[in-house]
């Protein structure tokens, strides 16, 4: 009788302890969120990245792509004319490019946090004509976004396969 492979079970990473601050903790708990959903896409083979494995057609290179455009939407400012067609990646893109575009984006948004005044200021655009929420509600957003799909994203990769863990 041959045994079944064990799942790939990576290590298991607690929530941050991010400091004292308000912000020190929203920005802690979106970045363990964004590596989360990162390491989750990361190395997952292909074509089964890409494939939906729920009717809704939900996949893990569809679910990272979308998060991208959400990251630059939101703190820098880009317009979005097909939220829908965000859940798709190019059919020319792989794993390693939809993970470098989104941990691109990732920094850059980082990097515009990294001026704002404070939790009530408004996120920085690049166009005065856009209005921009306050950074406290750009962040529980984002963290509130980024949980949903990294949820989503741990089953996709355990049922692709058995991957567990954050």
């Amino acid at each position: 009788m041959t045994a079944e492979p064990r799942p790939r079970r990576r290590r298991d990473t607690p929530p941050p302890r991010a400091g004292g601050s308000e912000a020190e903790v929203l920005r802690g708990f979106l970045d363990y969120l964004r590596e989360s959903i990162a390491a989750k896409v990361e190395g997952a083979p292909e074509p089964e990245a890409r494939a939906a494995a729920v009717p809704s057609g939900t996949n893990l290179l569809g679910l990272l792509n979308h998060l991208t455009y959400v990251e630059r939407s939101l703190f820098l400012g880009k317009r979005v004319a097909d939220w829908p067609a965000t859940f798709h990646a190019a059919p020319a893109d792989g794993v390693a490019e939809v993970v470098a575009r989104y941990r691109e984006a990732v920094a850059e948004a980082n990097s515009a946090l990294d001026t704002c005044t404070g939790l009530g200021a408004p996120v920085p655009r690049p166009r005065s004509d856009d209005p921009a929420p306050s950074v406290r509600w750009a962040l529980a957003h984002m963290i509130e976004e980024t949980g949903r799909h990294a949820g989503h994203a741990d089953i996709l990769r355990e049922l692709i396969d058995g991957s567990t863990g954050r």
